[in-house]
């Protein structure tokens, strides 16, 4: 008797090591996806094109990392801050100040006067921590692609927010007066679905 129950009991250890996978795979986790492997010359000309984009000023003027939009590009001459002392509002939200929300001078379409208050539904600043304006592109290549500095957002789903976005469609139609970002919401949005593809690969710091 006692020959069988050592036998028994090798036999139940020599199946543990069998039965730890199923264990682990019935804890609810769910196995981390694989990375993708980084594709530099598919991916850095992709990224080039994101980022003629996001630095330009249409969209550059309004990612500031203090509380003050910019006035810049080609035709503004040198840059400065938004007049009327416009800020990003004392509660952070983007919107402006109580008694000066960007909405006040900013409608949903854009003014037919040249340089006239530009529009666009949800006119506001974006969070500080998606700051742009006057950062590397090693710098907004590493914000974008951090999800506690982009929203928390996946790149898919980056894509999607600046094909769809009106407000984020408006730095292709900014009005009179104003030069447009370069390429288009489709074209660009197809360049960041390439760069993911090829792994999302960042420029080396200037």
């Amino acid at each position: 008797m006692r020959r069988r129950a050592r036998m028994l009991a090798l036999a139940a250890a020599a199946a543990l090591p069998a039965l730890a996978p199923l264990a682990a795979q019935d804890d609810g986790a769910a196995a981390p996806e694989p990375a993708l492997a980084v594709d530099l010359e598919r991916g850095l000309p992709a990224w080039r094109a994101i980022v003629a984009v996001l630095a330009h000023p249409r969209c550059a003027n309004c990612h500031v990392e203090d509380n003050r939009p910019r006035w810049s590009g080609p035709s503004y001459g040198a840059t400065r801050a938004h007049a009327f002392n416009v800020r990003r509002g004392a509660d952070e939200s983007g919107f402006g100040n109580p008694g000066l929300r960007c909405m006040t001078c900013h409608f949903e379409t854009n003014s037919a006067k040249p340089h006239g208050p530009p529009g666009a539904p949800s006119w506001h600043l974006a969070p500080a921590e998606m700051a742009w304006f006057g950062k590397s592109s090693a710098e907004i290549c590493a914000q974008i692609k951090d999800p506690e500095r982009n929203g928390g957002r996946s790149l898919a789903e980056i894509a999607v927010h600046v094909r769809d976005d009106a407000l984020v469609g408006w730095g292709w139609q900014p009005g009179p007066g104003r030069e447009p970002a370069p390429g288009s919401a489709e074209a660009t949005f197809a360049a960041i679905e390439r760069w993911s593809a090829a792994g999302a690969p960042c420029p080396e710091p200037d």
